[in-house]
């Protein structure tokens, strides 16, 4: 059992489970997306063709996963907020947003009971931007692949 002083344990791993678990889901849907997205641009043709479209395809991709990473910060915000931490939404977004990047600027420190949810969500956030990254790179992988005909 924990102290005042202490940090918790089983609650904010509960809640990082939880958090991490939505942030799969929606990192799930965006490679989904972009798997059907360059699908579509190759059946059409245009995908791996003209380079400026080969940069709107990656362009396109970069911005659906950073578009994951905003709505994963927000789940980890809302859970910040529900725990009592922040006083409003912004501040449990921008101490998540810290967290989920691992910028850690330490102006904003969670009690002692929940604590341990940030450096919970900071191995989530490394893990998400590792599986975008990997999007990226396979997107860009498969544009060469079509314009140099190597499979």
């Amino acid at each position: 059992m924990s102290t005042a002083d202490s940090p918790a344990i089983f609650a904010p791993l509960a809640l990082s489970l939880v958090g991490t678990l939505c942030t799969v889901i929606i990192h799930a849907l965006a490679v989904l997306t972009t798997i059907r997205f360059v699908r579509r641009e190759q059946r059409l043709g245009i995908a791996g063709v003209v380079f400026w479209r080969d940069v709107g395809i990656v362009g396109a991709t970069t911005l659906l996963v950073s578009g994951a990473h905003l709505i994963e910060i927000a789940i980890w915000g809302a859970g910040f907020a529900l725990c009592g931490e922040f006083h409003g939404f912004a501040s449990a977004f921008y101490h998540s947003a810290e967290n989920y990047t691992t910028l850690g600027y330490g102006d904003l420190v969670m009690s002692p009971q929940w604590k341990l949810l940030g450096p919970l969500e900071a191995a989530d956030g490394m893990l998400m931007f590792g599986v975008s990254t990997a999007i990226i790179f396979t997107v860009i992988q498969r544009l060469v692949q079509t314009r140099y005909g190597e499979r």
